[in-house]
């Protein structure tokens, strides 16, 4: 930074009079007693046709006669603060948050993720360090819907429930924000908008039709949640066409609901590179100069990636669109950067003083641990879990996963001072009494052995067999270069578990000892032959820094497990629809027909949890009013427990497409053996409306519904039926 520029940053608050009682800025838009929106028109007013264009990419430069410094808007922060030098706190991958079903806790793991960004924010800012990275507008959340389990990036979602994914991400961007009445502490962003799901091998080109009720009953409620209800300061426009328009230019996505409808007034980011494919490989445009310019008319107002908004001078010039229209945008991104208080005195901004003090803070690892526990999801325990481990001397502790920091990292990820991995876990657990029998055996795919008789040989005297296996993110997740069996291109084509680790769990399985399986995974993978053979599955997702102890702390007992499944655990690939087909005829709990393996909502514990109604549901209701009732929850087991209890409504199937069930309630509750919590439930009407192509609108169908509450999607602990009018 030259001295000159360093100067008018430091001279840009000073007074013009000496002694003057009441500062007078050099600019209208320093003034913080006007609104961002006069701050933000002034100084756009300001700007050269150049310097708005410029203003209009990601990394922005500094435009020093005005003395404001660069910025990138490309930031990351899917489950803790990404992709920075800074030791900070890494939570669990977003899919094992979701598993967790806890709203306070994922609101909280935004309040506290925020706080360490701007820790960084203010470190990166006082060393004159513009990287990306390193700013306060995060791209985060991803509230796709996992519709299909084949998806690599699933693990970046909050699941298949478009009501989880809601409350989940709603919950996330009101902890991220904040709560002060004047700043945010950081912008969140709602990607990738919208209806897009995979495959990553052709999302460039892909082009995507869905029915008026699909797109409205799946693909746009958590959108509008995080829009309308969570006040979200950024939307992220995807890469693939929607009924034959680039998302990022589309009429009905971009004009009629998001900025029309819902009455967006927040900034639209592309995803990276996604203006170019309107010319390169949507071929929807014939250059960048008409593709950028429809970009901006559509209010897409950052062009991340790869500069093809360079092309709107051009545009302006041959008359394709006028600078006043550029205007709107540029006024949208700098009201995003007043309210982050990025032009104020720093004893304005409330946030200005967070430090390194707050990067990887005690009470934010002791919440990562904590969301780490919750994450993890009993799918069997035959009784041999938890295990008393003063009757063990010697344990085998096998599989691709049990000391790989990486994939318990996921993907979008920071970095933690420490990982703690599945051996480090037990090590830690088991002290010196107990000795461990390491070896990976084999990788996650590949040809099976001729024979694994070196290992069993290896593992004949010890008391249990722990097989850590699963997969990785680096086999699954965004347009990768991966083709391997069962994976292409960070998707999967088979939801299996890899043969090879079948194959080897069928001979550990051979030698008579008890087995614990734990797998890693950001999505549902399917494996028939284990639920029936082994003694116990845990489902660990990608855990973050503290996975290995969890993990331990489940086995061992110390933590009572309680992680419900946020995504239908197929039997196999046979029950999925294409890949490429985003009709939700038999996709996910909602509409699935057949028998899953382990169902959406899906979880053991070591307790027993009985239901009963306390208050039922009325007989008749309309559409106008709200559904009220209660249920009392018991544990009867022997320990303390934590009960996800599940609220379902079934419709109506008279006919037209309407779902089987859907969830429409959720609560976590820890309950102490023996007790009894009471769960309120409150349900308005109006949330069960449903796209009617014959009204051309959302409608509440007339008829017979059941409701009903249990620990999962096929748990119908207790039932009653009602009529809406």
């Amino acid at each position: 930074m030259n001295r000159h520029f360093l100067w008018i940053l430091l001279s840009a608050f000073c007074f013009q009079h000496a002694g003057s009682q009441k500062p007078v800025y050099d600019y209208p838009f320093r003034n913080p007693s006007l609104s961002n929106e006069q701050r933000a028109a002034d100084l756009v007013s300001r700007l050269t046709l150049d310097e708005k264009i410029a203003q209009m990419l990601n990394k922005t430069p500094a435009i020093e006669r005005l003395g404001i410094p660069p910025y990138d808007w490309w930031n990351e922060c899917l489950h803790g603060v990404g992709r920075t030098e800074y030791k900070v706190t890494v939570f669990p991958q977003a899919i094992g948050m979701a598993a967790g079903w806890d709203v306070n806790a994922i609101r909280q793991m935004g309040d506290y993720t925020s706080e360490e960004g701007r820790a960084i924010y203010n470190i990166s800012q006082a060393k004159g360090d513009y990287r990306i990275y390193h700013g306060l507008t995060y791209w985060t959340p991803n509230i796709n819907i996992f519709r299909d389990p084949r998806w690599g990036r699933g693990q970046e979602t909050y699941g298949e429930d478009p009501f989880l994914t809601a409350m989940l991400g709603k919950n996330f961007v009101e902890g991220l924000q904040g709560t002060d009445k004047t700043y945010l502490k950081a912008a969140g962003c709602a990607k990738h908008y919208a209806v897009h799901s995979g495959p990553e091998s052709n999302r460039h080109t892909f082009n995507i039709s869905v029915s008026n009720y699909d797109l409205w009953d799946t693909y746009l409620p958590a959108f509008r949640e995080l829009v309308v209800e969570g006040k979200v300061a950024g939307v992220m426009c995807a890469y693939n066409r929607f009924d034959n328009q680039p998302c990022c230019g589309s009429d009905k996505l971009m004009i009629d609901i998001l900025r029309k409808e819902w009455g967006f007034k927040g900034y639209v980011t592309s995803d990276c590179g996604a203006i170019e494919n309107f010319y390169k490989t949507h071929k929807t445009h014939p250059d960048a100069e008409f593709a950028s310019a429809d970009a901006i008319f559509h209010g897409t107002d950052t062009d991340c990636g790869n500069e093809a908004y360079l092309g709107l001078k051009k545009a302006v010039e041959e008359g394709i669109i006028p600078e006043s229209q550029i205007d709107v945008s540029l006024r949208r991104l700098f009201e995003i950067r007043f309210r982050l208080g990025m032009f104020d005195p720093a004893d304005k901004v409330p946030f200005s003083k967070i430090d390194s003090t707050a990067l990887g803070a005690k009470t934010h690892k002791d919440l990562a641990l904590k969301m780490s526990r919750q994450s993890i999801v009993l799918l069997k325990n035959d009784g041999l879990l938890p295990i008393q481990k003063d009757k063990l001397k010697k344990i085998a502790l096998l599989g691709p996963n049990i000391n790989n920091p990486e994939v318990q990292l996921g993907n979008y990820n920071g970095f933690p001072d420490r990982i703690i991995t599945p051996l480090e876990g037990l090590k830690d657990e088991l002290g010196k009494s107990v000795k461990i029998y390491a070896d990976t055996v084999i990788g996650y795919y590949g040809d099976t052995p001729s024979s694994f008789a070196s290992t069993l040989k290896k593992i004949k005297d010890v008391d249990l067999i722990i097989y850590v296996g699963g997969i990785s993110p680096r086999i699954e997740g965004e347009e990768m270069r991966v083709k391997a069996p069962g994976f292409f291109g960070g998707d999967r084509t088979s939801v299996l578990l890899p043969q090879i680790q079948t194959d080897l769990l069928k001979a550990l399985k051979s030698t008579g000892k008890p087995i614990v399986f734990v797998m890693m995974t950001g999505s549902a993978i399917a494996i028939p032959w284990e639920s029936q053979n082994i003694n116990a599955i845990l489902n660990s997702w990608y855990g973050g820094e503290f996975a290995g102890k969890a993990i331990a702390d489940v086995i061992f007992g110390n933590y009572n497990p309680s992680g419900r499944l946020p995504v239908t655990f197929y039997a196999s690939d046979s029950d999925l629809p294409d890949f490429e087909d985003y009709n939700m005829t038999n996709r996910t709990y909602k509409y699935f027909k057949g028998k899953a393996l382990y169902p959406f909502g899906y979880g053991l514990s070591y307790s027993k949890f009985d239901y009963a109604w306390n208050v039922q549901p009325k007989k008749e209701y309309y559409a106008t009013e709200t559904i009220e009732c209660s249920l009392n929850i018991k544990n009867t087991g022997t320990v303390d427990g934590d009960e996800v209890a599940q609220v379902y409504i079934k419709y109506p199937q008279t006919g037209r497409v309407l779902p089987l069930k859907e969830l429409r309630y959720f609560e976590r509750k820890a309950i102490a053996k023996g007790n009894t919590v009471e769960i309120k439930v409150s349900i308005p009407i109006a949330q069960f409306a449903k796209w009617d192509e014959s009204a051309g609108e959302l409608c509440v169908p007339p008829g017979v519904y059941s409701i009903f509450a249990g620990g999962n999607s096929e748990n119908e602990a207790v039932q009653a039926t009602f009529e809406i009018k």
